[in-house]
Formats: structure tokens, sequence, C-alpha cells
């Protein structure tokens, strides 16, 4: 009996689950997330020396692996006739790790109970993150140091503005995880535990993807037209409330709002003011696709092509952004991003695999999708297009997409039932440890 606690705290560190928590634990500390990466890539391969036949009994990671397939494709395809052609094939060949990161996502999560374990655990950091920036918005400071002037930073740190945008995404699967444990006044009491850490965090993507996300939620509560606009209603009610109180109480928030109500100057400067330059980045961004209309400029080099389509006194090449002689880092919104990097070409692959993605959705049938449902929403507002994004062909965030859409698969197929017996192919973390 004394070894108990020893004995559950071997057992959670060598699940098969832990490597891919990790993902999301380690984001704040920038490249050390791949940790997590490596860890299961080693374990798809020690899967398939074991079972080569190991795909053909998995829908979802076949499904996953066509989805891979359309985004690395792509990629691939844009290299040959890049701006920067070393670092477009650099790029791709960094992307080749999501491949067998998100197989083993597919395999380790096979059962129910490992899906919602891990979305909890998921839930849970988030959580803490949130915690975290609410101590930072009362005292200053965080475990990431002090805040930013015109936001706070929480965990992430001043210099890594991230925390909005990935509160905002992660969000569903606390606001799940809440109704789940508490029931309704545990999912509304997550709403407004974190809508005060997304709103100072000062991301107006983040505030747009946030919203989102709680009308998915509100219309799985409301199950009808009525009760939704209801909801939504409340809803305003206390967003305009809390904006209220955080305008007059926040200097971050402030200035975050004083920088977004400059667009009503309705003027050409005061709205590329207010979305900090989104105007100009687009409007190059257009140049590039137009000169570079089939295979784009080269995945990863926006901030290469820019300064060849800015005008002269672009204040992004003056004052370079990204870095010596270069522009903005990429564009910001997510079709963007594909035709200006890939064309029209990695435009039809990624239409290609939303629409194979979403004849999968559809054919799982109702009890799949509501298992998923977390999952689903959380991919849904992370790619959400009438929105400005973080790249998702980086290393960071198409990191943090890929880990969403391999536990997207994983989740619609994740009906393997806890008494049935382990099949061979299935990869414990335990023989991973011993070199198995």
């Amino acid at each position: 009996m004394s070894d108990l606690p020893g004995q559950r705290i071997r057992a959670a560190l060598l699940s098969p689950l832990t490597p891919i928590w990790l993902v999301v634990f380690l984001l704040p500390f920038g490249r050390s997330s791949e940790l997590g990466t490596l860890i299961c890539m080693l374990g798809a391969i020690i899967l398939f020396a074991r079972d080569r036949r190991a795909l053909t009994g998995h829908p979802g990671a076949r499904l996953v692996l066509w989805l891979w397939a359309a985004y690395f494709m792509a990629a691939l395809i844009s290299a040959p006739a890049a701006v920067d052609p070393a670092r477009s094939w650099s790029s791709v060949a960094a992307y080749i790790r999501f491949a067998p990161f998100a197989v083993y996502v597919c395999f380790a999560v096979r059962r129910e109970s490992r899906l919602n374990a891990l979305c909890l655990a998921t839930a849970i950091v988030v959580a803490l993150w949130a915690l975290d920036a609410w101590v930072q918005a009362l005292t200053g400071y965080s475990l990431g140091g002090r805040a930013d002037a015109q936001r706070i930073s929480g965990i992430f740190g001043a210099g890594n503005l991230k925390l909005g945008p990935v509160l905002a995404s992660l969000s569903p699967f606390v606001l799940w995880a809440a109704k789940r444990r508490f029931g309704r006044a545990g999912l509304i009491a997550a709403m407004l535990f974190l809508l005060v850490p997304i709103l100072l965090a000062g991301s107006r993507a983040a505030w747009i993807t946030y919203g989102v996300a709680l009308l998915a939620f509100f219309w799985v509560e409301a199950r009808s037209p009525l009760r939704f606009v209801a909801w939504v209603l409340a809803a305003c009610v206390v967003v305009a409330a809390a904006m209220g109180v955080a305008w007059k109480t926040s200097s971050h928030f402030d200035a975050r709002m004083d920088r977004t109500l400059a667009a009503l100057h309705d003027s050409r400067r005061a709205i590329n003011y207010a979305s900090s330059g989104r105007i100009d980045i687009w409007r190059v961004t257009a140049k590039m696709i137009t000169a570079h209309p089939v295979v784009g400029v080269g995945v990863r080099d926006f901030r290469e092509a820019y300064p060849r389509f800015a005008p002269p006194n672009d204040h992004f090449v003056t004052e370079e952004a990204c870095g010596p002689g270069e522009g903005a880092c990429h564009p910001h919104q997510i079709v963007l991003e594909i035709l200006g990097d890939t064309g029209a070409v990695g435009l039809i692959l990624w239409l290609a695999g939303l629409a194979l993605a979403l004849r999968a959705w559809r054919r799982v049938g109702a009890a799949a999708r509501a298992r998923a449902f977390p999952v689903t929403v959380a991919l849904a507002v992370t790619v959400f297009p009438l929105n400005t994004h973080l790249a998702f062909y980086s290393a960071w965030w198409g990191l943090l997409f890929w880990w969403l859409l391999a536990l997207w698969c994983a989740a619609l197929y994740a009906d393997v039932p806890d008494d049935a017996p382990v099949q061979r192919a299935h990869l414990r973390m335990k023989d991973l440890a011993h070199g198995a």
C-alpha cells in the first residue's frame, strides 16, 4: 500500500498519452514542445516495426495521413520555384515529422476513456495558464514575468505574445471539462473565468476565436433557436460589462481599445493603424499572389518576398519587423497564407483536405461527433477563416494546429471499448522506455 502513490506516478509517466500531453504543456517554452513530438515519432516507429499492417485497421490514422498529404504536398510543390529555395526545402523537411506524430496520436487514443483523460489534462493546463494570467492582471507579474505594456502575456512572457490566441483556441477543453464535471453552472463559471484573461491578452483575433467557441457551446446548450438567441444576448450583456470594467481598471485593455477604436475615424491610415498594419500586409500579399498565382512564393518565404512587393516607405520593411532587410513575417490570415506561400495549387489541396475531413465527420455518426465535440470546436475556431491568424506553416503554431488535427482524427474513431483486449500493434510507453 505504501508504494501506491509511486505506482500511480510511474503509470502516469509511462502512459502513451504523456508525450501527447507534453506538446501542450511545453508550448509556453518555445521549441521545447518538440520533445513530445520526438517521443511520439519514436513511438510510431516502434509501432510499425512491430506491425507494418497497423494502418489498415485504423481509419483515423488513414484519415490523418490523407490530411497530412494535402498539407505537405502544398508545401512541397511550392518549394522548387520558391523565392528562397533553401528555406522552403528545410521547412518541407520539417513537416515530415507531423505524419508519424499524428499516427501515434491516433493509435494512443483508441479508447474513449483515454480521449477524455487527455482532454481533461489539457483543460487543467489551460486553466492553470488562465489562473496565472489572472494573477498577472491583478499584480503585474506572472510565471512569465512582467506584463507587456499593452497586454498581459501570462506564462508565455512579454516577448512571446501568444497567450490570447492559445487560450482562445484551447478554451473548448476547459469549457467541456467544466460542463462535464459541474453542469451548466460550471460551464458559465468557466466562460467567465477565461473571458477576462482573453480580453486582457489584447489579441483581437483571440476575441473572435473565443466568441466563435462560445457560440458553439451556446448552440449545444440551447438546442433551439430562441434559447440560442437568449444565450447570445445574455453573453453580450456580460461581455459588455466585463469590457467596461476592464476599460476603466486596466491600462493594458485601455491601450488596446484605443487602438481598436481608431478605426472609427474612417480613414485608410486610421483603419490600418487599428488593424496593426494588417491592411498594408494584405495589400502586399495580394501583389505576391498576382505575381505567383500557381505555386506561390514558396512555403515560409513570405518574409523574404515581402520587400520585393512592398512600397519603399512600407513601415514593416523600414522597421525590420522580422529581421534586417525583411518585412512582415506572414500574412496573418489563413487563406492569404496558403495562397501567398503555396498558390492556387496549395489552396486546392487544402480544400480537398477540408472536404475529406467534413465527409469523415458526417459519416462517423452522432455518437462519434459528440465524443469529439471539444476537439472539433477547438480545431474549427483555430482555422475559422473570417479572422486573423498566426502562421499555420510555422514551426510553433503549425505544431499546435497538427496536435489538434491529430487528436480530432483520433477522437472520431476512439471507439475501442475499455474492457477490450489491447491489440498486438498497440504501443505502450513502458515498451518505448525500455527500448523495446
